[in-house]
């Protein structure tokens, strides 16, 4: 059974893919993102795509949560390679595509491999440098937890805003679907931070600014 994670579907498994260190899968990452951008051509995108392709498989992606990234790239996808074939030909529409396609099923072969407990341990461990400047990695690290964490709450909103506006005929009014969304997003970011604030996370400044008066003097004794 997966784990639903708001980077993709993580798939436990025993593959070379989920072996492999969270931070060198981040590079390799770069390195197929990198190639993808700088390489031109019809078939070195098929020859990317199948790259990717075969990391999706390693990492676990098969069937439904194939389909899954599959469906929800189709949605940009054919519009996208329609209008680049009227403009510019059918082979830099496929190219285009490919290469958008490619770079979503890498990065989907990664999250599908990489815990997100151990993506966040990898990033606040590449921060550790730039502690001496100030940055504090494992702060950084939570606020990435916490974006994560509510990317899936805010597809549901923006789900059940459609379902409601398609309820009550407004399927192609934008107003009726993104003034509910952004609403509902700050209502869920306000409660988020009313939820950290009764667990005593992120006072640290907050106490240290509460033991002085205005003038920046120590408060009197009683």
């Amino acid at each position: 059974m997966s784990t639903v994670s708001p980077l993709g579907a993580y798939l436990p498994g025993r593959s070379a893919l989920h072996r492999l260190r969270p931070g060198a899968k981040l590079l390799g990452l770069f390195a197929f993102a990198t190639t993808v951008v700088a390489l031109r051509g019809t078939v070195t995108t098929a020859l990317l795509l199948g790259i990717a392709v075969l990391l999706a498989l390693l990492a676990g992606l098969r069937g439904r949560d194939f389909w899954r990234v599959t469906r929800g790239f189709a949605l940009i996808a054919i519009p996208l390679f329609a209008f680049q074939a009227w403009q510019n030909g059918w082979e830099r529409g496929f190219e285009v595509v490919g290469d958008l396609f490619a770079l979503i099923l890498a990065a989907s072969a990664v999250t599908a491999s990489t815990a997100v407990d151990d993506m966040l341990d990898t990033v606040a461990w590449a921060l550790q440098p730039l502690r001496p400047l100030g940055v504090d990695p494992e702060r950084v690290a939570f606020a990435f937890s916490l974006v994560i964490r509510a990317i899936p709450s805010i597809l549901e909103v923006a789900q059940e805003t459609r379902a409601a506006a398609r309820a009550r005929g407004l399927d192609h009014s934008l107003r009726a679907r993104v003034v509910p969304l952004v609403l509902r997003s700050v209502a869920h970011a306000q409660l988020t931070g009313e939820a950290m604030t009764a667990r005593g996370i992120g006072d640290d400044d907050t106490e240290g600014a509460g033991n002085h008066d205005g003038d920046g003097r120590e408060p009197p004794t009683t």
